[in-house]
């Protein structure tokens, strides 16, 4: 069983839930409150699971496995079916690409530790947060729109079945809907956003379905 430490509203954690959906996973779920208590994942023993302080984290046969890229290409490694990269290998490096665009990016850029550091640091309100996250999100999935306007129309990013690129897209969309990003200008994104929220393993590991969600 695998033991899935994580958060209802990161994006690590979304994307490993997606991934878990797709591949018809089981898991057993410990949440980790980023900002109660002080943030639990500052506690000892969450900090002796995983030194970085960060969700998520995957407990499987006394391994812990840490950041959503190595997690993901893990369970694409060890349960083959279905696929979440191409077999090409030029594809596939486009793919993870476009997944590098959003995860190294755009993610950090509006991680709980950033914005907590510009409020603590240079006295950042919420609008102010708010306006960062809105010019790093916005240019980085205006990018993104960009990369797959080069590609032929398809259903998903890389194709007609969802894949390692959707994992990742959706969601720093749901993160654009938080901080009020305009995507009005990003037909492309919003059309495979909507295609992969219509299919059951993305809708169940939405935010506002989890266990812990507020």
């Amino acid at each position: 069983m695998i033991e899935f430490h994580g958060y209802f509203r990161s994006s690590s954690s979304y994307r490993c839930r997606i991934a878990l959906n797709l591949k018809r996973l089981e898991s057993r779920f410990h949440p980790v409150h980023l900002l109660r208590d002080g943030g639990q994942q500052k506690g000892d023993a969450y900090k002796a699971l995983n030194p970085q302080m960060l969700v998520p984290a995957f407990e499987v046969d006394g391994h812990v496995l840490t950041q959503s890229p190595a997690i993901l290409e893990w369970l694409d490694e060890t349960y083959p079916e279905p696929p979440l990269l191409p077999q090409d290998t030029m594809l596939r490096a486009d793919v993870r690409a476009f997944c590098a665009a959003i995860g190294c990016d755009i993610h950090p850029l509006q991680n709980l530790r950033v914005l907590q550091y510009l409020a603590e640091e240079f006295g950042a309100g919420p609008d102010a947060k708010n306006a960062w996250c809105q010019r790093w999100i916005g240019d980085g999935l205006a990018a993104c729109e960009a990369l797959l306007a080069r590609r032929p129309a398809a259903r998903f990013c890389f194709g007609d079945t969802p894949g390692m690129a959707d994992i990742y897209l959706v969601p720093q969309v749901f993160s654009a809907a938080r901080f009020n990003v305009d995507l009005s200008a990003m037909p492309r994104l919003r059309a495979i956003h909507a295609a992969c929220e219509a299919l059951p393993a993305f809708a169940d590991a939405h935010p506002a379905r989890q266990p812990d969600a507020e």
